[in-house]
């Protein structure tokens, strides 16, 4: 029980120092982009910070995603999937400089994902011939997939739906997960996926349920984002979403017989752990949002 207390400690201290620095950086660029003021007229390029953000942590995001892969036998080729999922990630972002956004994303996206997997056909044949061919095309499509196809959502969110609404989503999401963690590592009991992640608890599903709507709540009262309903539900859908998310990582590491994707981040593992519950549900909240 100490030792639960000890680490719920270290990861809220070291997890709210986080959350500090990337509300700033979302702030800041809201207010460059003018998307926080109704005072001021929104820039035409929105989310500059936040597709610079995601430019740098795609390499770190690859490189442990390759070591995981590895793990189990597989090989990804970093020359490709890095710049693959760079460019899938701020495809949205850079949509933003031509004159039909919609239309330069598809193209940006399509272009992407095709020329990317003719690259990995050709590099597979290059260097391993036939040897391993479905595992390591499979893996260096789930990675530029995974780590830049659903990136991209979340860039999308931010550019679409502006700062407030960014930070709404993110929070929801991530306090999900401080939700299902603290109600899980006290009082969880009663497991709901032994075998692909063992520590996940009906009880902690349920403090994640909680944190997430009381969050989602707050922010749609504080900023008239949706009405307080919506609000809830878009708390409770997350609250799954974002555990879900979650549990597909730790599925990849359960493959891959690792605890965590590596030790960046002390207290949470590595920069795959941080960001897989909001990489999952990015593209579901752009959809929310649409058809609220």
């Amino acid at each position: 029980m100490a030792d639960t207390i000890f680490m719920l400690k270290y990861r809220l201290i070291f997890g709210t120092l986080m959350v500090a620095m990337f509300v700033g950086l979302i702030l800041l660029d809201g207010h460059l982009d003018g998307s926080l003021s109704a005072q001021k007229p929104d820039c035409k390029i929105q989310g500059t910070i936040l597709a610079v953000f995601l430019l740098l942590i795609a390499i770190p995001a690859n490189i442990e995603l390759a070591k995981l892969i590895k793990s189990a036998g597989a090989k990804v080729f970093l020359p490709i999937t890095i710049p693959c999922s760079i460019l899938l990630a701020v495809g949205w972002y850079a949509a933003q400089f031509f004159p039909n956004k919609l239309q330069a994303a598809i193209i940006i996206f399509t272009f992407t994902i095709c020329l990317g997997t003719l690259a990995i056909f050709f590099w597979q044949g290059f260097k391993f011939a036939a040897a391993g061919a479905f595992a390591n095309i499979g893996a260096n499509l789930l990675t530029i997939m995974y780590l830049g196809a659903l990136s991209g959502f979340v860039m999308a969110f931010r550019t679409d739906f502006g700062a407030i609404a960014f930070l709404m989503y993110i929070f929801t999401v991530k306090c999900s997960d401080i939700g299902a963690y603290t109600l899980g590592r006290i009082c969880g009991k009663h497991k709901f996926s032994p075998i692909i992640s063992p520590k996940k608890t009906w009880e902690g599903m349920l403090g994640a349920v909680i944190l997430a709507a009381i969050v989602s709540s707050l922010f749609a009262g504080a900023f008239d984002i949706m009405p307080i309903w919506q609000a809830i539900l878009f708390g409770i859908v997350f609250a799954f979403a974002g555990q879900l998310g979650d549990l597909a990582e730790s599925m990849l590491k359960r493959a891959a017989e690792q605890k965590d994707s590596s030790n960046v981040v002390p207290g949470f593992g590595g920069v795959l752990d941080i960001i897989d519950s909001p990489l999952a549900t990015g593209v579901l909240a752009y959809l929310f949002f649409i058809l609220k």
